[in-house]
């Protein structure tokens, strides 16, 4: 039986976007010099969007939030094998906000930032691993 093609789209679409924020903050770290306060953002934003589309493919509302501990949290009622890599990823969420104003905290380190979006990736992959074939971008 075939998918409804709203939900495909709209999972697709968020998936879509974390990916999107991989690649960005990947080129973050590529630039001379790197910024990786930037890549820190991308990273918090890839898993939240990666969370989105899993929660968007069970048809689970969410609130319009950055909070991972929140979104984990209902992805892991859905499947509780998320739980290990959900629960690591809510460290990536201060980064939605910190490092973004200038008179928030020094920079993250080069290792920080590489830390942070393979944890983003380890998200994207554990959620993609979980979804169809066909709301893959």
């Amino acid at each position: 039986m075939p998918h409804d093609a709203r939900q495909v789209e709209d999972t697709r679409a968020w998936l879509t976007k974390a990916r999107t924020d991989l690649r960005a903050g990947e080129g973050d770290l590529a630039l001379a010099p790197p910024i990786p306060e930037d890549a820190m953002f991308h990273a918090q934003q890839a898993a939240e969007k990666a969370l989105k589309a899993f929660l968007t493919w069970h048809d689970e509302p969410f609130r319009k939030t950055h909070d991972l501990r929140e979104l984990g949290r209902q992805c892991v009622r859905i499947d509780p094998g998320l739980d290990a890599v959900c629960s690591r990823a809510e460290v990536l969420t201060p980064f939605a906000w910190q490092f973004r104003y200038p008179d928030e905290p020094s920079s993250p380190s080069m290792q920080e930032a590489g830390e942070a979006l393979a944890l983003a990736r380890e998200v994207y992959d554990a959620i993609l691993a979980r979804l169809p074939d066909d709301v893959r971008p």
